[in-house]
């Protein structure tokens, strides 16, 4: 199959909780106001390390999307979704952008993200 090319990133890190491959910057950050089927998710400009799975339309709080499931390279696991397409005219900010689950990543700080954990603040902005 060859060899893996793994971007390592610098400053503060999200990365899989299961093998620790770098996925986002902290800083790349859109907006916290995202929600899956296990809690919080995160909206970033950029994350590194993934593959792009099957384009699909999804409906969600927000609207029609066409989305596709992203995974991590370092072990296959899947880390959260890209917008590919926004059928509403407000929602087009999404497009190129990608979600990571926060219950599938750690945090800068090591930390991870259990769904028992409440969310303060902020709306839910998707459900997949």
């Amino acid at each position: 199959m060859g060899r893996l090319f793994v971007i390592n990133l610098e400053g503060k890190v999200y990365s899989c909780k299961h093998c620790k491959t770098h996925l986002a910057l902290f800083e790349d950050i859109v907006s916290k106001s995202f929600h899956c089927r296990h809690g919080k998710a995160y909206l970033f400009s950029k994350v590194v390390n993934v593959s792009v799975g099957e384009k699909e339309d999804r409906m969600m709080m927000t609207g029609m999307h066409t989305v596709a499931d992203i995974f991590c390279v370092g072990c296959g696991s899947i880390v959260g979704w890209k917008y590919e397409t926004a059928h509403e005219k407000s929602q087009k900010y999404k497009e190129g952008k990608s979600v990571l689950e926060r219950y599938k990543i750690s945090g800068p700080d090591g930390s991870n993200y259990w769904s028992h954990e409440t969310h303060v603040g902020g709306s839910d902005a998707d459900d997949v």
